[in-house]
């Protein structure tokens, strides 16, 4: 099975990466946390995460999708990794799977040029860093193999959508049944 690779650096916002590690776990995806800069990235709240692995040990060729959550300045610090950007490029041309919430699909992806033509949501606001793309807003916006989410209150819908798309409809309805068990 290909890995999907959760991206966490410094100031990195923690309810949008541990939402989507946790619930694409429980769909038995096989998930990596790899640390841009550090191998224990501090969230933006302080919350501190030990990583899987270092971005630079991560094999482009086992990945199938990469996530890449917002939060300031954990958007810039992703941003700025050459290793980060060369992941997602390859993803992209691989015809993987890309996700990013909050201002990360605005900060990440529009310095990395990989919102040509695509449309996305973002932190409300972000989207005025954007040239490229269309601003749709809503929690959770899906274009072809581009899934991008608004912030932290639509991370548990960005988690279940990454999930449908990487897993499945069977996968994503005993996921949902499970998160939740009265609906």
């Amino acid at each position: 099975m290909k890995q999907i690779v959760v991206c966490l650096a410094n100031g990195f916002e923690e309810v949008e990466a541990v939402t989507a590690i946790d619930v694409l776990r429980r769909a038995k995806l096989d998930v990596v946390v790899a640390g841009v800069g550090t191998l224990q990235p501090r969230g933006s709240r302080g919350l501190n995460v030990v990583t899987d692995m270092s971005i630079e040990n991560v094999a482009p060729r086992d990945v199938w999708a990469v996530i890449l959550p917002g939060g300031m300045p954990g958007a810039s610090n992703l941003a700025a990794s050459p290793e980060v950007e060369s992941l997602c490029r390859f993803v992209v041309k691989s015809q993987g799977y890309l996700g990013a919430i909050c201002a990360a699909p605005a900060v990440v992806l529009e310095k990395f040029a990989l919102l040509q033509g695509r449309q996305f949501t973002c932190y409300p606001g972000f989207e005025s860093h954007c040239q490229d793309g269309k601003y749709i807003g809503g929690s959770v916006v899906e274009d072809g193999h581009l899934i991008t989410g608004e912030g932290p209150g639509a991370a548990m819908e960005f988690a279940l959508k990454l999930v449908n798309v990487l897993a499945g409809d069977s996968r994503f309805f005993e996921v949902r049944k499970g998160l939740f068990p009265c609906e």
